[in-house]
């Protein structure tokens, strides 16, 4: 049994939206006695919540708390995501595919990759991403389950959603409230600290006090706790990700009833496409160096599928990290941390993974300066490697045609990114320096995206038999033919997960 002398008696969370409420969830989740968890949020301060797109890891997120996937989707207006679509990043006319999950199943010693640019060499015009099950589904708009046996070219591929992040939020709040987290609402109007720095407890307007042993900075880019309070800073990242703003607007759905995210390079940034059973998410990510606010918002309207369905909304960040995530009895999570613009879907794994690295690394209330050393050299690591991999999509580009792209091309980068990106353009190798979110397909679908071609394939190739231009034939044959006998995303949908109230799914 742990030791209850020293145990953590309450927890407070410090705002609401997805982080708070899957904090709450997973927390109350967790701690099953002897523990008061306890949330404020205040209905007058709105959350940023969008459609929001995710990466697998979220499945296992859902699966830990024994949420039913098919009630989820429908819960959230939920759809299936198998990727993310690039359009004009390496060159305007341009496309590429950003898959879940690996390409084909390696066939020999030499990676499939080497097989496929050696025959590339000799005239081999198919696609990297025609090796790839999850785009063989994602071009036909099909999605099923992956199959569970690893003998099926169907086993070869992984997926997430898209959903309403304000109908998630809703949902964990029920889930989390069922398992007595309480709710409080109300304004924070001042944190009480004690002499060595601790927060002790906060201040609502309706002069309330809640004090706690615990507390969980959810509240947005201002940082309540970790910002105000406790005077940790920030570092800015926008030389290497120099989008600063966004506009957001939600229109009516299209008949591309999609299971991939889309991504479409503009002058200025780039422009989300999110497509929802209710409604499709969109959103143009600038630099506010290189275009005006107005600007933006009429080029993101000008570039819907359909009817704008309220006024877009304007986000204003700074790409980068907090100093430290956990400070004295303070772990900020969500906004509150850092941000990573959008690119690559990972705010809400953002979240999740805070949430594993505390449950992980749970205190008690001597706060162990080892423990939290340790949780926060676990997060700058994990915040620099996902900072190198959106820097590679926006430095791998080679478009001249407009101020940004100029920039982007040629600015200074981590040394940690161009070790990478030399290894690839020399022998198209994959290189790591430990545990990273993103892994080689990632890489792999976007060096090649990018069009950062390898100068030489593995010297091991030369010395194989194996006929490589072949078995590459064969997986892309077996990849259709399984493609084709998917349902579409709409039809899996409308059998299995329709939110209540939809009539039709494209």
């Amino acid at each position: 049994m742990g030791d209850l002398d020293r145990a953590i008696r309450r927890i407070v969370i410090v705002g609401g939206g997805s982080a708070g409420w899957m904090t709450a969830a997973a927390l109350a989740n967790a701690t099953q006695r002897g523990c008061e968890i306890v949330l404020i949020e205040s209905d007058a301060i709105g959350t940023v919540g969008v459609g929001e797109a995710t990466i697998p890891p979220i499945k296992l997120f859902n699966e830990s708390l024994g949420i039913d996937e098919r009630e989820f989707v429908r819960r959230t207006q939920g759809s299936f995501k198998l990727g993310i679509q690039f359009i004009n990043w390496a060159k305007e006319g341009h496309a590429y595919f950003h898959p879940f999950g690996p390409y084909g199943r390696n066939f020999d010693t030499v990676s499939l990759h080497h097989h496929w640019l050696g025959a590339r060499s000799e005239g081999e015009t198919s696609s990297l991403d025609d090796h790839c099950m999850a785009w063989a589904a994602a071009s036909r708009n099909r999605f099923t389950p992956p199959a569970r046996d690893p003998r099926h070219v169907l086993s070869t591929f992984d997926y997430a959603y898209h959903f309403d992040a304000g109908l998630y939020a809703a949902y964990l709040r029920e889930y989390a409230e069922a398992k007595r987290v309480r709710r409080v609402e109300g304004k924070i109007t001042d944190v009480g600290q004690r002499a060595d720095g601790f927060v002790e407890n906060v201040r609502l307007e309706s002069g309330e006090l809640v004090g706690g042993d615990l507390f969980i900075d959810c509240s947005g880019f201002r940082g309540l706790l970790i910002g105000d309070a406790l005077k940790v800073g920030y570092e800015d990242w926008r030389h290497w990700l120099p989008c600063d703003r966004a506009v957001a607007v939600p229109c009516a759905t299209s008949a591309d009833f999609t299971p991939y995210t889309r991504s479409t390079a503009r002058s200025a940034g780039w422009q989300w496409r999110i497509p929802l059973q209710h409604r499709t998410g969109n959103g143009y990510v600038y630099s506010s160096q290189f275009i005006s606010d107005d600007e933006a918002c009429a080029t993101l309207l000008a570039n819907l599928d359909g009817e704008a369905l309220a006024e877009p909304r304007l986000l204003k960040f700074t790409t980068g990290r907090r100093q430290s995530f956990w400070e004295k009895n303070v772990i900020a999570i969500g906004l509150a941390s850092g941000f990573m613009e959008p690119l690559e879907s990972t705010s809400l794994h953002l979240v999740q993974s805070a949430i594993s690295r505390l449950l992980a690394l749970f205190p008690d209330r001597d706060f162990d300066p080892k423990v939290i050393a340790e949780y926060n050299r676990i997060t700058i690591q994990e915040f620099e490697r996902i900072r190198d991999f959106l820097i590679l999509h926006y430095h791998l580009t080679t478009r001249e045609d407009a101020p940004l792209w100029r920039y982007c091309a040629t600015m200074a980068i981590p040394d940690t990114l161009k070790h990478k990106i030399e290894h690839f353009r020399s022998y198209g190798r994959l290189v790591t320096d430990g545990a990273d979110l993103f892994g080689p397909a990632s890489w792999l679908a976007v060096h090649v995206g990018q069009l950062n071609w390898p100068q030489r394939t593995d010297p091991l190739l030369a010395f194989r038999r194996v006929e490589g231009r072949d078995w590459l034939a064969k997986l892309r044959q077996a990849m259709a033919a399984a493609a084709e006998s998917m349902p579409t995303h709409g039809d899996y949908i409308a059998h299995h997960c329709r939110a209540a109230g939809q009539v039709s799914i494209f």
